[in-house]
């Protein structure tokens, strides 16, 4: 099938303010030129340029050369490399990651390593004082170069002023210099990450490709800040009924700590994002009167606390949300943004259309094992039904392409070109 070439003997600067405002019409639930695509490529750039998933992550001219080299090739609206780097971590002994070649072979996957790190018995001290609980018990735990924050001082004791100043030779035994050595390799080594983003951002910019719509903070909904680092999975179930007031009034603390964390964010670096991944809401995971006690409350607070202050919440609704999408229609209209990866994205629509931008509905199984005629039918159907009106960016299921097939993200990113003109 030849490429439908929609945008031929146009320059950088014109495509960049094409492709910029196809992506925010849909965001704000108006209707586009076409359907714009996003493409969250992550490890299939290793695989696209022939080195492992290490080089990758430690080569950053290498992974932008591919990047671009990739961009220019599929010509997506805006496009996505690996989204987080190893480098803090392993300078921390993060206990709850796992890197290639670090934990993992040279060709391995960045996975998530889930523990708990707070005891059900630590609600008490996390209610009291969660700054210096999460400081002097939690770092200690989650990270192995930080286990010389238990010997610090309550930090409250910080407040006697001159009369704490007594205390501060605590901060030069070895065990607790060590840590602040392994915190400022961290940020030496976030800093340069983070400048590295900037440069690959403008890069990018320079041939055409804005930045993708989720830069911004990362927060999360309270239940789930609750589990994936603290609790557990386990722990939480066991905390919806051994301690739910417990359970609730955390949700309470995290939920403004991280509001007031995303709007500092904001002010700060001009970003009008928070990017909110989600994962222990959807089908399967609790009963609709959990959901409704537990989860949606405080994430519906989250977000229209957000939108208030003017910053775009984009929420990945991981798994299946059939069962919960009439509760996203309490949401303000065209102020969020739902990225769906496995719910009936046709469903998705007729429920939520008029309410947010979707995101999704190309299968990341189909990419990797499906026919071509098969991801064309499937990109025909997704562009002329969910595509409808606009509101809509054509993307992955997940934000990983790992194990695609190549010849059918072509198949997919010219059916989308060809079948996702208004």
């Amino acid at each position: 099938m030849t490429r439908v070439d929609l945008d031929a003997g146009k320059s950088p600067q014109q495509l960049l303010g094409e492709r910029a405002k196809r992506l925010q019409d849909a965001l704000e639930l108006k209707q586009p030129d076409r359907v714009p695509l996003n493409m969250a490529a992550s490890y299939l750039l290793a695989e696209y340029g022939g080195i492992t998933h290490q080089e990758l992550q430690d080569n950053a001219t290498k992974a932008q050369e591919i990047l671009e080299r990739f961009a220019l090739e599929f010509e997506p609206d805006t496009l996505m490399g690996l989204f987080n780097s190893p480098r803090p971590s392993l300078a921390l002994g993060d206990r709850m990651t796992k890197w290639p070649g670090a934990q993992l072979p040279a060709s391995g996957s960045f996975q998530f390593d889930e523990h708990e790190f707070m005891k059900g018995e630590d609600y008490d001290a996390f209610l009291r004082d969660p700054g210096d609980w999460s400081i002097r018990t939690y770092l200690p735990r989650a990270f192995k170069e930080l286990e010389g924050l238990q010997y610090l001082p309550p930090l409250g004791m910080f407040a006697f002023g001159h009369y704490n100043l007594g205390n501060l030779p605590m901060l030069a035994a070895p065990p607790v210099a060590a840590a602040v050595q392994a915190l400022n390799k961290a940020i030496q080594a976030a800093l340069q990450d983070g400048a590295g983003i900037g440069e690959s951002t403008a890069r990018l910019a320079a041939l055409g490709f804005p930045p993708t719509p989720l830069a911004g903070s990362l927060t999360e909904a309270p239940f789930d800040f609750m589990s994936d680092t603290l609790r557990g999975m386990r722990g939480i179930m066991l905390d919806m009924l051994r301690r739910p007031d417990k359970l609730l009034a955390a949700e309470r603390v995290v939920l403004d700590f991280q509001l007031e964390f995303a709007i500092n964010f904001s002010k700060a670096t001009g970003l009008k994002a928070a990017f909110i991944p989600l994962h222990r809401g959807s089908d399967g995971f609790m009963s609709l009167p959990q959901f409704e006690k537990f989860y949606w409350p405080q994430l519906k607070e989250m977000m229209v606390r957000l939108v208030n202050n003017g910053i775009t919440p984009i929420c990945f609704y991981e798994g299946v949300w059939d069962q919960r999408l009439t509760y996203l229609t309490e949401l303000p209209r065209g102020k969020t943004v739902g990225w769906f990866q496995s719910s009936d994205i046709f469903k998705v629509k007729e429920v939520v259309g008029d309410t947010m931008c979707i995101m999704g509905g190309m299968k990341n199984s189909l990419l990797q094992s499906g026919t071509v005629e098969q991801v064309r039918a499937l990109t025909k159907q997704v562009c002329e039904v969910v595509g409808k009106g606009g509101g809509f960016i054509m993307c992955t299921g997940v934000g990983e392409m790992e194990g695609s097939n190549l010849e059918l993200v072509r198949a997919w990113v010219d059916a989308t070109r060809e079948f996702g003109v208004y």
